[in-house]
């Protein structure tokens, strides 16, 4: 497999509403387990715990050319799909208006729609029936939609392998990538909880977390908890991400997809399918297994899945593994619980986080070992205190793998690496500008304001950052709008002053505000040849 760039990501997690907010989140040892959802949802009560996200019944349709009408049939799915991937292209600098005609694919791991069971559960013969409601829900138009919305070209498609969809996702977009069959790549995964049947039958079976705590390795796990999310990472070729001068987050090298086939049952962790995965992707990526030093684990915090999961990892890991190469078992479901089909896109997500800042949040609720679990005389770890990302002899940059197994058994890893190194730029003796231009664009008044509010919390929290290619990147990073403002200022804080006064309605002569004039409208003829009913 030829190496896949990561240039771009963006969530909504339980816990972080972006990545910043995320990292945070991990690094505090946050834990998102919560027994009251953000919105009413019958028969909670019996239901018990959950990671929820909030504000879901929020969207602005009219920004994505949607109607009122269609998008009150519309998943909220498809709707934090449609918003995620706008932001991800953002974060990657790509003005998402860009990429019309392009050869960008979409591969997104989606299981389920609640909201059509929902929608059919309120229809009566005397309510108001809508085709909307057909592409509304149909988990096929989770993918589709988002190409149709931005014009793309490439593959279009929805992965349903329950847990494991959306890393599955990654690998299929790597592949499309690698054959030519796209030039860029959007990958996510959705999950959203809006009714209680599912998680009742859980409980029944005994999967659920009777506290609704997930505690992965330990030797009170008794379950996992249903959790909701959506992440979206931008992928492309690394040669062509390099030429470009994009931004390298992290370095996909290597992934394999399996099956479990015939087994113990349907649903049982197969631990030779795990270890015969992970070989293929550490095969695929030409990554000596002595050289992983993190691991994300499926981790789902049950007493039959984490032994058999870190036996797996064991016998793959240790193989020429010396006591000067530690690796690091972490699992996300600690923290968040268990985001179904966007379990695998959480989990790159995090760990792509974890190689840009050389660290390993801490992993949660573990208190004792599960007896079953055994790392004596290894070199793999459970880091229960955060800790620098672990140094290992003879290897040149951090490398990581991530797991996601689905219960109809099958199963994907990714191998990760961090990136070589930030690009160079063209020239380092050009002196910096003694003024900058800061370009805003949005698609109201308001939304310009609020605008320029975020990018002054931007500069207030990252004050080193490099006022010159924030400006390079507003302007040509992002989709222009009609309603537009140009912000100068001599230096960052002035920039961050400047930009403050703004969204508080203040008058300011470093900034000009204007609405781009609309085009005229133009008279329309008909000319009709005489020979039927064609014209021009």
């Amino acid at each position: 497999m030829n190496p896949i760039a990561i240039v771009g990501l963006a969530c909504r997690f339980p816990g972080g509403d972006n990545a910043d907010n995320f990292w945070q989140f991990l690094c505090q040892g946050g834990d998102a387990m919560t027994s009251a959802a953000p919105r009413e949802l019958p028969g909670l009560a019996t239901t018990g715990w959950g990671g929820f996200l909030s504000h879901i019944d929020q969207f602005d349709a009219a920004f994505f050319g949607i109607s009122p009408r269609e998008a009150a049939y519309l998943d909220p799915q498809q709707r934090l799909l449609l918003e995620v991937c706008w932001e991800s292209l953002e974060q990657a600098a790509i003005a998402p208006q860009s990429l019309a005609g392009s050869r960008t694919g979409v591969f997104v791991g989606i299981s389920h729609s609640d909201y059509g069971y929902l929608l059919g559960q309120h229809h009566s013969p005397e309510s108001d029936v809508s085709p909307y409601s057909a592409t509304g829900t149909a988990l096929c138009v989770a993918a589709n939609r988002i190409s149709y919305a931005l014009n793309l070209k490439g593959p279009s498609l929805a992965v349903d392998t329950a847990c494991s969809s959306s890393l599955v996702a990654v690998h299929l977009a790597g592949q499309s990538l690698a054959a030519g069959g796209c030039d860029l790549a959007l990958v996510g995964g959705v999950n959203l909880i809006l009714r209680p049947e599912v998680t009742e039958v859980f409980q029944q079976a005994g999967m659920m977390a009777v506290d609704g705590h997930c505690k992965t390795f330990d030797a009170a796990a008794d379950g996992y908890v249903r959790s909701e999310g959506c992440g979206v990472v931008v992928l492309k070729r690394l040669a062509d991400a390099e030429q470009a001068g994009d931004r390298i987050l992290a370095v996909v090298q290597g992934s394999a997809v399996n099956q479990d086939g015939l087994s113990n049952g349907l649903t049982a962790p197969n631990g030779p399918a795990q270890q015969a995965v992970i070989r293929q992707a550490l095969t695929q990526a030409q990554v000596p297994a002595a050289h992983v030093s993190y691991v994300e684990t499926h981790g789902t915090g049950t007493p039959l899945g984490d032994p058999i999961e870190v036996n797996a990892l064991k016998t793959v890991l240790i193989a020429g593994r010396s006591s000067q190469q530690p690796c690091a078992l972490g699992a996300l479901k600690a923290n968040v619980g268990h985001m179904e089909a966007a379990a695998g896109i959480a989990s790159l997500i995090k760990v792509v986080l974890a190689l840009q800042h050389r660290y390993i949040p801490a992993h949660g609720h573990l208190h004792q070992l599960n007896p079953r679990i055994d790392l004596t005389d290894t070199p793999l770890f459970i880091p229960q205190q955060g800790c620098q990302w672990p140094s290992s002899v003879g290897v040149d940059r951090p490398i990581a793998g991530v797991s996601a197994f689905s219960f109809g058994g099958t199963n994907a890893h990714v191998i990760v690496s961090a990136a070589s190194s930030s690009p160079t730029p063209a020239s380092t003796s050009v002196a910096a500008p003694a003024w900058h231009s800061l370009m805003l664009t949005a698609k109201s008044e308001p939304a310009l304001t609020a605008l320029a509010g975020r990018y002054a919390e931007f500069l207030q929290a990252h004050p080193g950052v490099n006022l010159a290619d924030v400006c390079w990147t507003a302007h040509m990073g992002r989709s222009i709008f009609s309603h537009r403002a140009m912000v100068v200022a001599d230096s960052l804080e002035g920039m961050r002053s400047h930009l403050t006064d703004m969204a508080q309605g203040k008058n300011s002569t470093a900034v000009a505000m204007a609405k781009a004039p609309r085009r005229p409208q133009r008279d329309i003829a008909f000319l009709f040849t005489g020979q039927g009913a064609q014209y021009v």
